[in-house]
């Protein structure tokens, strides 16, 4: 199975769509979505193509194959509009034989860590800033921002198929690896 993995789209309606045609081009069968959906939040500018709305209409087209945690920025009011669940705090994916702890990052983060064994992957979103970091018990991956990249950093998402993570610009440009 392919997942594309992709955070923070917060409302922008031209960077969803860029997402999406990546979704199709990448020929994958899961959108993982870690979390700040539609609203852009009180600290970032607004995104390009800023039109929630629109970031609704496009999402729920394909409901049925988007798994989502719950941002710092979502509420019960997007859950009223997405017809594809949310509000979890976070998902465990098996990856080979290690597990894979998805969440938003807000709560759950390299300072505050969720339960993890030995090798085990804690990926997030928030900090909008592409990682992978190898630590002594555990690896670290953050895909990036798909509106609001920072730190000098692309727009963009990551892949994970067999094992194998790859982080994408929107122009499917490679810009980091790693095998698990």
């Amino acid at each position: 199975m392919k997942f594309l993995i992709a955070s923070d789209i917060h409302g922008s309606e031209f960077y969803c769509k860029k997402l999406l045609e990546a979704y199709k081009n990448e020929e994958a069968d899961r959108l993982l979505l870690l979390g700040d959906i539609l609203y852009h939040g009180p600290r970032n500018d607004l995104p390009e193509g800023y039109a929630p709305k629109a970031v609704i209409a496009l999402l729920n087209e394909i409901k049925n194959e988007i798994l989502c945690v719950r941002g710092n920025c979502d509420t019960e009011v997007d859950q009223m509009v997405l017809d594809f669940p949310i509000l979890g705090e976070y998902a465990v994916i098996p990856v080979g034989n290690r597990l894979l702890y998805a969440t938003h990052g807000h709560n759950f983060n390299e300072g505050h860590l969720p339960p993890l064994m030995n090798g085990d992957i804690l990926l997030h979103g928030h900090t909008h800033v592409p990682k992978c970091i190898e630590h002594e018990n555990y690896i670290y991956m953050n895909p990036g921002s798909v509106s609001i990249p920072k730190e000098n950093s692309h727009h963009g998402y990551m892949t994970l198929c067999d094992g194998e993570f790859l982080w994408k610009d929107f122009d499917g440009n490679i810009t980091m690896e790693y095998k698990a």
